[in-house]
């Protein structure tokens, strides 16, 4: 696991999720994630499927790529 990129994808999601005024609580029980999924993905606690990458991209109203624009 690359845990420098995890930490920059991390900051990238929060910093959308706080831009578009979601709580982490706006992601409970939709579909299997949870507010402590969130929670360590934005801490780059842990790593996430493709699936649930493409469940926060729709809760967020992003297409799931500009998840990965980042530098």
């Amino acid at each position: 696991m690359d845990q420098e990129y995890l930490k920059k994808f991390a900051q990238h999601l929060k910093k959308i999720r706080k831009e578009k005024n979601i709580k982490q609580d706006d992601f409970l029980d939709v579909n299997g994630i949870s507010r402590s999924t969130i929670a360590m993905v934005e801490t780059a606690k842990t790593d996430i499927t493709l699936s649930k990458l493409k469940i926060i991209a729709d809760v967020l109203g992003v297409n799931p790529k500009e998840l990965f624009d980042f530098d």
